[in-house]
């Protein structure tokens, strides 16, 4: 089908093997569809179709065998408070993001800055953004299917050059959107004010000066940037702690080696294609 609606744009859907396959022939070919999957996805234009939406539609439903039915989902904001939304179980992240910024009276041309993600609150207090919830997907499904994690859904800003901040300012909904979660990051520790800069973002807050906030906090190490939970790395040393930064251009990795001191390393990006994430 999605040949038919785009053509050569679509890339050639890996061949079939039509005697029985061994194990090694059937790992090659799950891992041929994930790569077709991944090449799929990077199209903006078909992810966005209704070939591609309905597909995935009738996928999510099916797998956890969830009918579209009504049903009521709530969207957390930063601060901890959240809205209850009345939707269909069937609806996309694309559609409830509307619905969202209809109901929080964010102008239309800026909710494209703003997306759902999916966040654990954890017990040590840290915040953990698990992943972004692609625009395709179903997040009432979603959320049924990650129970164990024990996952919310919350809207935040998406992107990570922190000069667009200007460009939300002039909107009260989605600057108080980006205020809460500037204040968010300061309480969980994702950015690293100076002392001094602290003391002045305290005094803002306080002031509930929150335009002149946004312009101080902009200047804030790793504001803007999105923080991944602390993994392990094998650089420079294997077995050290690492916690990954990733906006405004670069990859910050903070790596804490053996003798417990710290050693920060950037990795400049100019143009990210695509990514994937190895379990070993």
């Amino acid at each position: 089908q999605l040949r038919q609606v785009f053509g050569s744009a679509v890339p050639a859907f890996p061949p079939k093997f039509y005697l029985a396959m061994t194990q090694s022939m059937a790992d090659e070919r799950r891992s041929q569809l994930e790569q077709y999957l991944q090449k799929v996805t990077l199209d903006a234009n078909i992810t966005k179709s209704e070939v591609f939406i309905n597909f995935f539609r009738k996928l999510q439903l099916a797998t956890f065998k969830i009918q579209t039915q009504r049903a009521f989902l709530d969207v957390y904001l930063a601060d901890g408070s959240n809205i209850t939304l009345d939707i269909q179980t069937s609806d996309t992240a694309e559609r409830i993001l509307q619905v969202t910024s209809c109901k929080m009276g964010i102008a239309r041309e800026l909710i494209k800055y703003f997306s759902f993600f999916f966040i654990q609150d954890r017990d040590d207090g840290a915040l953990s953004v698990v992943k972004k919830v692609a625009d395709f997907e179903l997040p009432y499904v979603s959320l049924q299917s990650m129970k164990d994690l024990d996952c919310k859904l919350g809207i935040r800003k998406w992107y990570m050059d922190p000069s667009l901040d200007t460009l939300l300012t002039d909107c009260k909904a989605s600057m108080n959107l980006l205020y809460m979660q500037a204040i968010q990051e300061v309480k969980r520790n994702w950015i690293k004010p100076t002392e001094g800069q602290m003391q002045e973002l305290e005094f803002l807050q306080k002031n509930r000066n929150k335009a002149k906030f946004l312009e101080k906090i902009r200047e804030v190490q790793f504001y803007g940037y999105v923080r991944l939970d602390s993994c392990i790395c094998d650089y420079p040393e294997v077995g050290c702690s690492a916690e990954i930064y990733a906006g405004n251009n670069e990859i910050n990795c903070c790596i804490k080696l053996p003798t417990n001191q710290t050693k920060e390393v950037s990795f400049k990006i100019n143009r990210l294609r695509s990514w994937q994430v190895t379990f070993l």
